[in-house]
């Protein structure tokens, strides 16, 4: 896998790059916080500018709160049949807009599984261009896997105020 550090209005972001797709990010945080995921995710190698350039204006659009689309430039090659059902649903979720983990668990065919799927949320490989901040608690923000206060802004910069 190759990778690309880049610095966005959020802070400091990894992408993995594989096969001329995204297969990983990292949530913008600290430069070294980026750093370690690169390392986490055995990432040997620097992406060329080129090679990197489609994948590094995607993640600085979705993190200005730009609408992105991902089509066919995004690859997982992780994940259950459960989490990539997950995942598939967060990514239909449109900017401006947020589901509860138990209405996402509904739409993807498994009612009552809003736990199961606030676990898999919260293991999205690629934050940002799966946009896990638009899933929600019924009863307020919910969780985040990265600081509670980047949903919050994530989500503002859609024009979502929680």
């Amino acid at each position: 896998m190759k990778h690309v550090l880049i610095e966005t209005n959020l802070g400091w972001a990894a992408i993995g790059i594989e096969a001329g797709a995204v297969c990983a990010a990292a949530l913008p945080a600290s430069r070294g916080a980026a750093e370690l995921a690169i390392t986490d995710w055995g990432a040997d190698e620097p992406a060329s500018e080129e090679e990197a350039a489609p994948f590094i204006d995607m993640v600085m659009r979705a993190a200005a709160g730009d609408d992105i689309e991902l089509d066919g430039n995004v690859r997982i090659g992780t994940g259950t049949k459960f989490q990539r059902a997950v995942w598939y649903g967060v990514s239909t979720i449109p900017k401006g807009e947020v589901l509860t983990y138990g209405e996402l668990a509904e739409r993807i065919g498994y009612p009552g599984a809003a736990r199961a799927v606030g676990q898999a949320v919260g293991s999205n490989p690629i934050p940002l261009l799966i946009p896990c901040h638009r899933v929600v608690a019924s009863n307020g923000i919910g969780g985040f896997g990265g600081d509670i206060n980047l949903k919050r802004r994530l989500l503002e910069a859609e024009g979502v105020h929680y």
